[in-house]
């Protein structure tokens, strides 16, 4: 407990909050902009405001990142946060503080947006209009593609740190593409926990924590046993109880 409470894991812990809330509540209210204003972009789902929800996910992602990249690595996702851990790249301790702030800030981000902003029933809450497998190994597949790219470009010492927060931007933006109308996109816990906490709405909820976590480690497995330098290699599955 001391050392979750410590200063280094609580400046942790606001910075994955605040940087997530950015990322929440631009996402979020970017779907409230496609079904609000008079837009109704959402009903039936167009191609506007497909690109608006996918803009406003990949823009807000990109946002948090850059904000806080130099505390904690901007994770802004526990399906991350996760991966890292088992990458050996984050402390277990260090890590749960990460992920206390993220789902706090997706928490706050969707109350304030449901009290202030838009407040349309059930809006930013994920759901699958697809069989409960097929959504789950999408969120699987989605994934996997967004860690992958945060191994080869932020955690990846070797990968250009510069372009992480456009490439994983674009990697959202493109998986919002392909995924909206089938189970929202996830690919984040927070990002589902959020809107689901604050509505009320749980069902299917463990498929956008379970195809994320098994997305992010594998991902993580694969980056590092096929590119991983040696080190990398000896770290992965030894997870420690302090950050790293």
């Amino acid at each position: 407990m001391n050392e979750l409470l410590s200063g280094n894991n609580l400046r942790g812990l606001l910075a994955e909050l605040i940087a997530t809330f950015t990322f929440v509540f631009m996402g979020v209210g970017a779907v409230g902009a496609a079904v609000g204003a008079g837009l109704s972009l959402l009903e039936p789902l167009d191609t506007a405001g497909l690109i608006i929800i996918a803009a406003g996910h990949g823009f807000g992602i990109l946002i948090g990142i850059v904000g806080i990249s130099r505390i904690t690595g901007a994770h802004l996702n526990p399906a991350v946060t996760i991966a890292a851990i088992v990458s050996g790249n984050v402390g277990i301790v260090r890590g749960l503080s990460y992920i206390v702030g993220q789902l706090g800030g997706a928490t706050l981000a969707a109350f304030l947006i449901d009290e202030f902003v838009w407040g349309l029933d059930n809006l930013g809450v994920h759901g699958l209009s697809v069989q409960t497998g097929d959504g789950l190994v999408l969120e699987v597949i989605l994934t996997f593609f967004l860690v992958f790219t945060i191994f080869a470009t932020a955690i990846d010492k070797r990968g250009n740190t510069a372009l992480a927060p456009l490439a994983i931007g674009l990697v959202i933006f493109a998986d919002h593409l392909i995924a909206v109308p089938l189970t929202g996109a996830s690919m984040n816990p927070a990002r589902s926990f959020g809107p689901a906490l604050i509505h009320g709405q749980w069902a299917d909820h463990w498929v956008y924590w379970a195809g994320p976590i098994i997305g992010g480690i594998s991902a993580t497995v694969t980056y590092v046993l096929i590119f991983g330098e040696k080190s990398d290699k000896d770290k992965l599955g030894t997870l420690s109880i302090n950050s790293n």
